[in-house]
């Protein structure tokens, strides 16, 4: 098992370093581990984590019935 830092783990995925350093302090990321001071990602909790976010289209069927009750009649 691989192991890489944040900087590769971005280019990795595909986003931003930027990004990666958010989602670690607001939640929501990838698992990640610390050694010492750095951040060390393994390329499967990357891949669990990016696979969790496919999508076959914009809106979920939880999205479309919010909008039904949100509507004003």
């Amino acid at each position: 098992m691989k192991n890489i830092r944040v900087k590769e783990a971005a280019e990795y995925l595909g986003v931003s370093k930027s990004m990666l350093d958010k989602l670690r302090c607001f939640g929501g990321g990838p698992r990640y581990f610390k050694l010492g001071r750095a951040v060390v990602y393994s390329l499967p909790d990357l891949d669990a984590w990016r696979d969790e976010r496919v999508r076959s289209n914009t809106w979920s069927a939880a999205n479309q019935n919010n909008l039904a009750t949100d509507r004003v009649v």
